[in-house]
């Protein structure tokens, strides 16, 4: 978290194993002014404590954050805007603390690590393509190339595959991983690829510069808990029925083992609705936009389904507020093995990119585009 409020929760387990928050049942915070002296933050907590609450502090750059947990009508007799020091008191009521855009002081920039120095969540619009799974190197190497020279800033692709029939293509895993290290190396472009298992975290960590949770493991609490532990940017899709205080909740799991570097991806959910893959939820944006300090990026591919579909969902997106597009491109998609008729060829996603170009600059966003020759 870039912001003055930095914050690292940590969690402890329960009996039943779970995380337990320290945070949980905090009704308030105290933000400390900048600047403030270590005595008068000790006077605070002291106060807190002396009131029969229990305070947890959090230091940042420039502030501090003491939380607050005890019985609400305790925090409101204790009197706390009139100490030295104080310079905000705020409640929270929202079950994720980690995520609130009450615990940022600005919004989170997540670093992609490549020599470019790619940043989501600030000024530019970044766009993550490839195919949906690896299916071999010249057919990786050449969509890579390709999404590059279209404005691409980051290379996505599955090595490990979830699918619905046990008998469809299930990825080529480390093969796969080994791949996408050596695109990288040729490309500069940064590699996003999906965990399965809370076990495949170490071995993927080894390769890839973003781990991607997908929409069927959003609630894989145990998965979600080891990749906190890694460190690594974290690429957490929405479920296919989740809402967006599960999503931000998932976060929180992440957010919880220290992990600060988490983008959120709204993918479509599941509706009634039959005549696109998902309903590719818009109001979900702004929404997030505004509960969390944490990126926003969308996945038009999944929500459509089809690639005739893919673009025109792409600009409501940006349109929306969206931080990112994560986009699903293939060589041929006719012979792809997973998600052939969602992935756009190289001519449709360079058409595409120079559309978002037009509609980023709209909204005040950067998308860099290749001229053409």
């Amino acid at each position: 978290m870039r912001g003055p409020f930095l914050l690292a929760i940590a969690a402890r387990r329960s009996p039943s194993g779970s995380p337990h928050f320290f945070w949980t049942g905090t009704r308030m915070i105290i933000v400390t002014a900048v600047g403030t002296p270590a005595d008068d933050v000790e006077n605070i907590v002291a106060h807190v404590e002396r009131a029969g609450l229990r305070a947890h502090i959090s230091r940042g750059e420039e502030r501090t954050i003491i939380g607050c947990i005890g019985d609400h009508d305790k925090l409101i007799a204790a009197n706390l805007t009139r100490l030295p020091g104080v310079e905000q008191v705020l409640k929270i009521g929202k079950p994720y603390k980690i995520a609130s855009r009450a615990f940022a002081g600005s919004d989170t920039i997540v670093s992609l690590g490549d020599a470019a120095g790619t940043r989501v969540g600030g000024s530019e619009l970044v766009v993550i393509a490839g195919p949906c799974s690896v299916e071999g190197r010249d057919m990786l190497f050449q969509t890579a190339h390709a999404v590059q020279a279209s404005g691409a800033r980051a290379l996505r692709g599955g090595a490990f595959k979830p699918r619905s029939s046990p008998y469809a293509f299930q990825g080529m895993g480390r093969e796969a991983l080994e791949l996408l290290a050596e695109v990288r190396a040729e490309t500069g472009l940064p590699v996003v690829t999906e965990v399965l298992d809370p076990r495949q975290v170490e071995l993927v960590s080894e390769f890839a510069d973003v781990l991607q949770v997908g929409a069927r493991n959003m609630q894989n609490f145990a998965l979600l808990t080891e990749i906190g532990k890694s460190h690594r940017p974290v690429l957490l899709k929405r479920g296919l029925s989740a809402t967006i205080t599960e999503l931000l909740m998932a976060a929180e799991y992440v957010l919880a083992q220290g992990n600060t570097q988490v983008m959120l991806c709204e993918r479509g959910i599941r509706t009634y609705e039959t005549s696109t893959r998902n309903t590719l939820d818009i109001a979900a944006i702004p929404v997030l936009k505004r509960e969390t300090h944490l990126p926003v990026l969308v996945d038009p591919s999944h929500a459509a389904g089809q690639a005739a579909l893919v673009a025109p969902l792409a600009m409501a997106a940006i349109a929306a507020g969206a931080d990112g597009l994560l986009v699903e491109v293939h060589p041929d998609p006719t012979c792809a093995q997973s998600d052939g008729e969602q992935s756009l060829t190289f001519a449709a996603f360079d058409s595409m990119m120079r559309q978002a170009r037009v509609v980023a600059q709209a909204m005040g966003r950067e998308l860099t585009v290749p001229l053409l020759v």
